[in-house]
């Protein structure tokens, strides 16, 4: 698939915007990577509607100094900071035990946090780092909280993948995840493949029965730094056509309060913007596929971080 094919349309009609989101009175949301881009204004605009809102970074000064501005910006008092580095998994274990403790409900989790890079890296547990944060992490801290979750319900999961997803081709999925000629943007695409395919076996072996309400959003390219720092070769177009954080968080907001998520009963769907229900690809629709994936990533975790 070449650059231009994956350039998603931006729609000239919002389905959703800021002022459609519900009063989140009481609503406890935990957003991954939200001390700056996207990630940062999804805090803002849930702390801006009363949620009582966890800004998860692993710098602790900018989490905080992140913390500080949404309470100054929206009045909400009720936001916190919690350390989080998608780069560990004992960091992915401390934050989730962190949050326990609080004995606090969750309704709203939001995997927002990402990362590409220009070379071939490891976490610190030797996973290949795009596989490792983007998914593994994710997946991981997720599966800590579930529990508290489900019993919080109605709530709602949203993992951040994106339209670059499309872009994985071939198979051998697993060998790739760990071979160093695979290119930055190669890196990058099957991850966000993985939180699709993720978010469709977390659906059907947990919460089916459940009002736990799991989806996955492309938010849009969006003019952050990441877009500035990732590697693709891309044409002009593709920078002219990103969006605003601001339009960025727009999908994954939709996702997190409407009500229609619940009135439609939206399960393990896939969307982009601004919060309209889109296909994903073949890959991605592959429920064998994403059984595989949950069964290597737990594999994965295990041999690398074994608890007792």
């Amino acid at each position: 698939m070449s650059d231009l094919e994956w350039i998603v349309k931006v729609p000239e009609v919002k389905h959703f915007t800021f002022d459609k989101i519900p009063d989140l009175t009481g609503k406890v949301a935990v957003v991954t990577g939200g001390n700056n881009g996207i990630g940062y204004t999804t805090c803002r605009e849930l702390a801006r509607q009363n949620a009582h809102v966890f800004v998860l970074s692993r710098t602790v000064e900018k989490g905080q100094a992140a913390v500080e501005k949404i309470k100054s910006e929206t009045g909400n008092q009720n936001v916190e900071f919690l350390k989080l580095d998608l780069k560990s998994l004992k960091s992915v274990h401390e934050c989730a035990e962190s949050f326990l403790a609080r004995n606090l409900p969750l309704h709203i989790l939001i995997n927002n946090a990402g990362v590409t890079t220009s070379k071939f890296s490891l976490t610190e547990e030797g996973i290949q780092e795009e596989f490792g944060v983007n998914h593994v992490g994710h997946f991981l801290f997720t599966n800590l909280l579930l529990e508290k979750i489900k019993a919080s319900q109605p709530a709602r999961i949203v993992n951040l993948s994106s339209h670059a997803h499309k872009l994985v081709e071939g198979e051998n999925f697993f060998e790739k995840l760990n071979d160093p000629a695979q290119g930055p943007g190669a890196r990058y695409s099957l991850s966000k493949l993985a939180n699709v395919l993720f978010t469709t076996e977390l659906n059907k072996r947990y919460l089916k029965e459940t009002k736990v309400y799991a989806n996955s959003v492309h938010p849009g390219v969006i003019n952050t730094n990441m877009l500035t720092r990732n590697h693709f070769s891309a044409p002009d177009m593709f920078f002219t056509n990103s969006i605003s954080p601001e339009d960025g968080v727009i999908t994954t907001l939709y996702c997190a309060t409407s009500p229609e998520i619940e009135q439609k009963n939206y399960r393990a769907k896939y969307f982009e913007p601004f919060g309209n229900e889109c296909e994903s690809s073949t890959y991605a629709q592959d429920e064998d596929l994403a059984k595989r994936f949950w069964e290597y990533t737990e594999k994965l975790i295990n041999e690398k971080f074994p608890q007792k």
